[in-house]
């Protein structure tokens, strides 16, 4: 899938040490051509907590069946 700004997407794999996990929903702020991506991941508050470059791989794009929830953010892993 072809990413573009501002689209939401999700996170398919924990990155611990940024606190980061798999589901978690992201902004996509750059793409950098050919599969690289931006993606800002924000607190419910609106907070940024991480800005990362990620392979198109690293996300999907959101599904009509995905269920938003809120989790503290720590960026130690549980």
């Amino acid at each position: 899938m072809r990413f573009k700004v501002p689209d939401t997407v999700v996170l398919e794999r924990d990155l611990p040490d940024l606190g980061l996990r798999k589901g978690d929903l992201g902004a996509v702020v750059q793409v950098y051509e050919p599969d690289g991506l931006e993606v800002e991941f924000v607190t419910a508050a609106g907070t940024t907590e991480a800005l990362v470059t990620l392979n198109v791989n690293d996300v999907r794009a959101v599904r009509n069946s995905d269920l938003m929830s809120v989790r503290p953010f720590s960026r130690r892993s549980a």
